[in-house]
């Protein structure tokens, strides 16, 4: 159990970006088109955090052309070169999963005041 544990460590990251539900984030990602690299940035709502450790994960959605995209993110994964917090939003859930079913302006997330 303890050479897992020692695997898992040496693939966390050091510093974890602050982000919490709610936020719109940039993420900027590491994508392999055959030989090439290239970094695609994905920018949503961060609507799910799960898991501990090296397995935790986070989901972010984003409307595209009037379609409902959600992509779910390792937070430990090297793929994941960067996430920017673009805004604050104020919410009072753990899980935002009933933005699926809105639309339009009632999709929208308040903004956190500072």
């Amino acid at each position: 159990m303890d050479a897992l544990k020692t695997i898992a460590q040496n693939s966390m990251k050091a510093e974890l970006p602050a982000f919490e539900i709610g936020d719109t984030v940039r993420i900027d990602v590491n994508i392999r088109e055959g030989e090439r690299e290239r970094i695609q940035a994905f920018e949503g709502t961060v609507i799910a955090r799960k898991g501990s450790g090296v397995g935790e994960t986070f989901t972010v959605r984003r409307v595209s052309y009037g379609v409902g995209v959600e992509r779910v993110f390792p937070l430990h994964s090297p793929n994941v070169k960067e996430v920017k917090v673009i805004r604050r939003g104020n919410v009072r859930r753990a899980k935002l999963y009933y933005l699926r079913g809105r639309v339009g302006k009632a999709a929208k997330v308040k903004s956190k005041i500072q």
